[in-house]
C-alpha cells in the first residue's frame, strides 16, 4: 500500500504544472494559454487485525482531484496580460461576501454594546 501511495504521489507532483496550465493555442497573432486551479488528494488506510482474516486485504484507499478553471494568459503582439474567467470569480465572491458581511455585522454588534 505505501509502494502505491508513493507512486501516486510522484505522478501528481510531475503533473501539478500540466494540470495548471494548458497547451498553448495560436489563434492568428494571438497566444492563449489556459489556467486552472488544480488540486488532488489521495488516501489509504488498513482496517484493524481483528477486522482482516488471512485470506483478505483489508487495505482501502482512494483519490480525487478537481480542476476550476480560473481564466487566461493571453499575448497579442507584444502585450501579455492575464484574462480572469467571470464565473469563477462570481463563484469564488459570492461566498467570500456573505460571509464577510456575516463577520461585519457581528463586530458592528459587539461594538454597540
Amino acid at each position: 500500500m505505501a509502494n502505491l501511495t508513493v507512486e501516486l504521489a510522484n505522478i501528481v507532483t510531475n503533473t501539478g504544472v500540466r494540470a495548471s496550465y494548458g497547451e498553448p493555442v495560436v489563434l492568428g497573432d494571438t497566444t492563449v494559454i489556459p489556467v486552472s486551479f488544480s488540486q488532488f488528494g489521495f488516501g489509504g488506510g488498513q482496517g484493524s487485525d481483528e477486522e482482516a482474516d488471512e485470506s483478505s486485504n483489508a487495505g482501502a484507499g482512494g483519490g480525487g482531484g478537481i480542476s476550476v478553471p480560473v481564466g487566461a494568459y493571453v499575448k497579442q503582439g507584444d502585450s501579455f496580460m492575464f484574462q480572469p474567467n467571470p464565473v469563477t470569480l462570481l463563484i469564488a465572491a459570492v461566498p467570500f461576501v456573505f460571509f464577510a458581511g456575516r463577520a461585519l455585522s457581528r463586530i458592528i454588534r459587539a461594538l454597540k454594546k
